[in-house]
């Protein structure tokens, strides 16, 4: 699935926004299918240009008329037929996790440095999932609350483990992560 098939979705909950389609996105695809201006604004000219959905300006004061899109008819039929012909799978794609895996590599204070900065943005993300801000909230159907529960969930996981277990990439105090390294397999 792209980015255009999600933004596809978004708008059957409603007209929107670049603006509200990227905050929807930190709200509840953050966890598994992150996206930004630089992928939704294309995303949205795309679907226009498609005639899958229309865009009209909405003046304000002071400001740039904000372009609003709503999906078509079509549009409804392609996601439609999209959704019914797509075979998911299920991926956790992470440079997080692929750089501990050689965190042995890497300097102590790096790493420590790494996993706070990491706890930080699991905790950001997590205060972004819990109050939205998206409009029209209310009217989201329960298969939005399900993933959004669920990446809350992983996030929650995530973090508690991350807090609960970094002494085994970090050592106890006064201990070098280095003694924590797998013992040498050619001597055994």
């Amino acid at each position: 699935m792209d980015v255009k098939t999600v933004c596809l979705g978004l708008l059957t909950f409603g007209e929107a926004s670049g603006y509200d389609l990227k905050k929807h996105f930190e709200a509840s695809f953050e966890h598994f299918f992150p996206a930004g201006y630089g992928s939704i604004y294309p995303a949205l000219a795309s679907l226009a240009e498609e005639g899958l959905a229309d865009c009209s300006a909405v003046a304000q004061d002071g400001r740039p008329d904000r372009k609003v899109y709503r999906i078509t008819a079509e549009g409804e039929q392609k996601l439609r037929t999209t959704l019914a012909g797509s075979e998911p799978s299920h991926k956790l794609r992470s440079e997080f996790l692929a750089l501990l895996y050689f965190s042995n590599l890497v300097p102590p204070l790096r790493l420590q440095w790494l996993l706070d900065e990491q706890l930080t943005r699991m905790q950001a993300s997590l205060t972004r999932m819990r109050q939205t801000g998206c409009p029209a909230e209310h009217r989201w159907p329960n298969s939005v609350r399900f993933v959004q529960g669920f990446g809350i969930a992983l996030l929650e996981a995530a973090t508690r483990y991350t807090e609960e277990n970094r002494h085994l990439l970090l050592g106890e105090p006064g201990q070098c992560p280095a003694d924590l390294a797998a013992p040498d397999r050619r001597s055994a």
